[in-house]
C-alpha cells in the first residue's frame, strides 16, 4: 500500500519526501521508487529525522501503512512531533488511538478503509443506522469480506459495517 500510495501521490504531482521508517535491520536501505531513493530509519533515528524533516516541510503529511502492532506507538510518535498523519491501518487499540491524537491535537485521518466507494457506503451505513435505529430488528444480516492471504488484522472495515448493522437492529 505504501508503494501505491507513493506512486499515487508521485503521478497527482506531490511532493515526495524521501524518507521511510522500518524495523532496525532495515534502517540505512535505499529503496527506489517512482526514480526516488527512499531512505529507511530505523527507530532509533526516527524522532530526530521527522522533526527535521518536518522542520524544512512544513506542509508534511506522514502516511502510514504500519503493521498493527505498531499503530499506537506511530501515532504517539506523529502526536509528540506534531506532524498530521494518514493512518491506512487497522487495528491496534482504536480507543487509544483516537484518544492519543485528541490529545495531540494533530490532524489525522483514521479509516477502516481508503477507498472513495467502500468509504461513501459506510457513511450511507452510519447516517441509515443514525436515522433508522432497530429497522432491522428480527433479522440476521452477515458480513462476508476477502483479503490477502498475508493480512495481519481483522477487517476494519467489516468491523465498521458490523457496528452499523448492531445500531440497526
Amino acid at each position: 500500500m505504501g508503494k501505491s500510495v507513493i506512486q499515487a501521490a508521485d503521478s497527482a504531482g506531490l511532493h515526495v519526501v524521501p524518507v521511510s521508517f522500518d524495523a532496525e535491520k532495515n534502517s540505512g536501505q535505499t529503496v527506489e521508487l517512482c526514480g526516488k531513493k527512499i531512505l529507511v530509519h530505523g527507530p532509533s533515528d526516527r524522532e530526530r529525522i521527522l522533526a527535521s524533516v518536518f522542520q524544512e516541510y512544513p506542509n508534511l503529511i506522514v502516511v502510514d501503512y504500519t503493521v498493527p502492532a505498531s499503530v499506537n506507538d506511530n501515532a504517539e510518535f506523529y502526536g509528540k512531533v506534531g506532524v498530521p498523519f494518514v493512518m491506512g491501518t487497522t487495528g491496534g487499540d482504536r480507543d487509544q488511538l483516537y484518544k492519543t491524537v485528541e490529545e495531540s491535537k494533530v490532524y489525522a485521518v483514521i479509516s477502516p478503509q481508503m477507498g472513495k466507494q467502500v468509504v461513501a457506503f459506510l457513511a450511507a451505513m452510519e447516517i441509515m443506522a443514525e436515522q433508522f435505529p432497530g429497522a432491522f430488528s428480527g433479522y440476521s444480516l452477515q458480513v462476508m469480506e476477502s483479503h490477502q492471504a498475508g493480512k495481519l488484522d481483522t477487517s476494519g472495515t467489516a468491523k465498521a459495517i458490523i457496528s452499523c448493522f448492531q445500531k440497526l437492529g
